[in-house]
């Protein structure tokens, strides 16, 4: 609660920061702002459960993992704002207030007991994603990107609460835990179609925010038209967020339908999984890829969901969370080399990325390693992240599907390491022999991603059993 209080208030100041002349004092305020909500939360790690508005939100340790998340997302994300804040200076403070406030509704989505606070959550962070999605005023595929993302989302938003009524109807509960009551009792058997198709408008409606299978049509051309930094923050935070959204709604208020939405769930996972990697081999923009990427995680991250025990504990909850730090770590990682060298040499393409290795080799590495772990190759964080996934899926009994994964991470290694190819294999455009512009700050953030890494790859003991 205290990382909702904070970051609204200082949102709100930051606001007023935009009248000075100046506005250098920013984007160490926002850092500063950031830094003591990671330690605000932090310090709820080891407190007992507290819940607020009428038992509406509730603080324990799985929103405390996830706030860590998306809060540590953000930290690393922010000094690769330089260049595009600094090219409109003038809506600088609005930039950073509106992520401070998408990560109000991040933090009720991980939070929340009640599907009036999911909904109220999910409603904060989306508007915030759709004007930063437009953020970039001269360019047509930004105003285009906000258009669709505002669009399709309203949809799906609608759809969304629609389930939700429905829900409602069938169990007249909104809280999780009563609504998992009423979906047990057999007394309430005569209500299970209202429910279902209640159930199943939530799934789509929460599908379209973690850009799950076959809501995804808006991910590649919003990712593509977003700017660099804005498209990253969404990539990460926004799905760490929607997933323990998710894996908590169906543990909470439905294991009792578990029959009903679990074939839903695998469906939407083949979907994705096969979209996703198959899509991603087809592009030749690496931002292009790196959503279709995006979608193809999603269907990995599903795979925690078909898993699930009963508890936001076990093996597919701790899976979930640490597929969602380590693939978090890398793509903030990977978009930002892709957005360094995209403002020097104005294009996205994988033939921006040639000769890299030559004229910026901590560029080449960072990016590299960030390949190989969205790839899920050993001495990685993903590879844990799939292997942990993949186990409590084996674990369960869904050895067909895991089987599949595999199958489709086999794919993923191509088009993953078409940058590796082009940044130590190709030779450098002849537009683009210079090195690549990059800050102090910046590359010792593109170190510490890169040590996280690693570091997730040889000791995942350190970030498992969390939950």
């Amino acid at each position: 609660m205290t990382s909702i209080i904070l970051l609204s208030v200082l949102g709100i100041v930051n606001l007023f920061l935009g009248f000075l002349r100046s506005n250098r004092m920013l984007l160490p305020v926002a850092m500063i702002i950031l830094v003591v909500v990671f330690g605000a939360n932090a310090y709820d790690w080891n407190s007992a459960s507290q819940s607020y508005f009428n038992n509406m939100l509730t603080i324990d340790r799985y929103s405390v993992a996830f706030t860590g998340i998306v809060v540590l997302t953000t930290v690393l994300l922010l000094p690769f704002s330089q260049k595009y804040v600094r090219d409109d200076e003038a809506n600088l403070a609005e930039y950073y207030s509106l992520l401070l406030f998408s990560l109000v509704g991040a933090i009720m989505m991980v939070s929340y007991e009640n599907l009036l606070m999911l909904f109220v959550g999910i409603e904060i962070l989306s508007i915030s994603m759709y004007v930063l999605a437009g953020s970039d005023k001269r360019n047509v595929r930004s105003n285009e990107a906000a258009l669709k993302y505002f669009l399709m989302g309203s949809f799906a938003t609608g759809i969304l609460l629609f389930g939700i009524a429905l829900v409602y109807g069938a169990t007249g509960a909104f809280y999780v835990s009563q609504i998992g009551e009423a979906v047990a009792n057999p007394a309430n058997a005569s209500m299970q179609p209202m429910l279902y198709i209640g159930l199943l408008m939530m799934l789509i409606g929460v599908g379209f925010k973690v850009s799950a299978a076959p809501f995804h049509f808006w991910t590649p051309d919003v990712y593509e038209g977003t700017p660099t930094f804005f498209a990253a923050f969404m990539s990460t935070v926004v799905k760490a967020a929607g997933f323990a959204a998710f894996l908590k709604l169906l543990v909470q208020a439905f294991p009792a339908a578990q029959n009903f939405w679990i074939p839903t769930i695998i469906a939407m996972c083949v979907l994705t999984l096969l979209i996703g990697n198959v899509g991603a081999v087809a592009q030749n923009s690496v931002k292009r890829m790196l959503a279709y990427s995006s979608i193809s995680h999603a269907g990995y991250l599903m795979i925690g969901l078909v898993a699930f025990n009963g508890a936001l504990s076990g093996l597919s909850a701790n899976g979930i969370f640490f597929y969602s730090l380590a693939y978090s770590i890398a793509t903030v990682a990977a978009f930002g080399v892709l957005k360094l060298v995209s403002d020097q040499r104005q294009r996205e393409d994988y033939t921006a990325l040639n000769g890299l290795a030559r004229t910026n080799p901590l560029l080449a590495f960072v990016m590299t390693v960030a390949m190989l772990s969205l790839a899920g190759i050993p001495l990685t964080g993903g590879f844990f992240g799939k292997f942990f996934l993949f186990g409590a899926a084996i674990d369960k009994g869904y050895i067909g599907l895991v089987v599949f994964a595999v199958v489709m991470s086999m794919v993923g290694i191509y088009y993953y390491l078409r940058p590796v190819i082009a940044m130590y294999m190709r030779p450098a455009e002849a537009d683009a022999t210079e090195p690549v512009a990059v800050g102090t700050f910046q590359a010792v953030v593109l170190v510490v991603l890169a040590l996280l890494t690693v570091l997730l790859g040889i000791l995942p003991g350190i970030f498992t059993g969390v939950l």
